[in-house]
């Protein structure tokens, strides 16, 4: 019985990364789903891989999947929601140019004794696994140079971590402003792990992501928004929400490596622009709001931080009615 999954969203024929994780997945006891969108080829096929249309995605009863827009990444969601149905332990995300290595097969836990930054504000996780001057998309221009303390004078803490964001070697994911300045590849340390606790802020992505069961609401990616920041943003009201249950994000060795799609690296500065001058004021605001701890008023929090977004203005208005179709289609789910 497979009861873990993996989900992908992919407008490609099936690429190296695609059919690596497909070979893989069965014996590992992952379902492998992934997400069709308009441009997908209509010859899709995939062995060990439940491929979903966009024609196929319309025949589900979930609300969310008749209401998403086409042509967008939120469509993952979709993905989510499948593997929610399946009864999934949990649910690891990634992309169609990320190849697995040896070590993303292993076991996930939930609980960790590791180093923990509580109350540092903006940190550079990178920096705890690279000499190299790089930064996460989506962290602040302005703290990329400020020191972060010391790794080994961090204090041990038991945390509890459902989000988990790994690494990925040799084109990681860094912003335009990086990629068209600075060198790549690039390869992190493999001997490091860092938990981030209350009050401590780093962006993580969407492309080698660890969920567990108490943290599926807020896979929730946001439509109304820019296409670069959708993940970035889904990651701070997560983080926010997160501290609300004392629940900590696990940062963790490369278990990935990116041969990276064709990207128009100017687009990607474009669609960026709005994060690097409103990512601040984002965290700053979430952390101003009044939510409500357990994870039964997760989906409460969820409106809370949205409506906020669209208050400050990066988000659409439109996105609440999306959420609203996401927590109502989770909320018939057994999770």
């Amino acid at each position: 019985m497979k009861n873990k999954s993996i989900v992908v969203t992919s407008i490609n024929q099936p690429t190296k990364a695609l059919i690596e994780t497909a070979s893989k997945s069965l014996d590992h006891d992952f379902n492998f789903i992934v997400i069709g969108d308009s441009k997908s080829p209509e010859n899709f096929q995939l062995e060990n891989c439940d491929f979903y249309s966009l024609e196929k995605q319309l025949k589900l009863e979930f609300k969310y999947a008749q209401a998403c827009p086409v042509k967008h990444y939120a469509r993952k969601n979709i993905g989510y929601l499948l593997s929610m149905q399946n009864g999934a332990s949990i649910i690891v995300e990634t992309d169609d140019d990320n190849i697995p290595i040896a070590t993303f097969w292993e076991e996930r836990k939930d609980k960790f004794v590791a180093p923990c930054l509580i109350n540092k504000g903006w940190v550079n996780a990178y920096k705890y696994f690279t000499d190299v001057n790089i930064w996460p998309r989506g962290f602040l221009l302005n703290k990329i140079h400020e020191p972060i303390v010391p790794y080994e004078e961090l204090p041990q803490e038991e945390c509890y971590c459902p989000i988990q964001q790994g690494l990925a070697d040799l084109n990681p994911d860094v912003d335009a402003i990086y990629r068209l300045v600075l060198p790549l590849p690039i390869s992190f340390r493999q001997d490091r792990e860092i938990v981030f606790s209350q009050g401590s802020w780093c962006p993580f992505n969407s492309q080698n992501t660890t969920w567990f069961p108490s943290a599926y609401p807020l896979l929730y990616l946001p439509y109304y928004c820019s296409f670069r920041m959708t993940d970035i943003w889904r990651s701070f009201v997560a983080q926010r929400i997160a501290w609300e249950n004392n629940w900590s994000i696990l940062f963790h060795k490369s278990t990935v490596y990116q041969e990276r799609n064709k990207h128009d690296l100017m687009k990607d500065f474009e669609d960026e622009v709005v994060g690097y001058l409103s990512n601040e004021k984002i965290c700053s605001e979430l952390m101003e709001l009044s939510l409500k701890s357990g994870v039964e008023n997760i989906p409460h929090n969820l409106i809370v931080c949205y409506k906020k977004l669209i208050n400050i203005g990066v988000v659409g208005m439109e996105e609440l009615k999306l959420l609203d179709f996401w927590l109502e289609d989770i909320s018939q789910l057994a999770i």
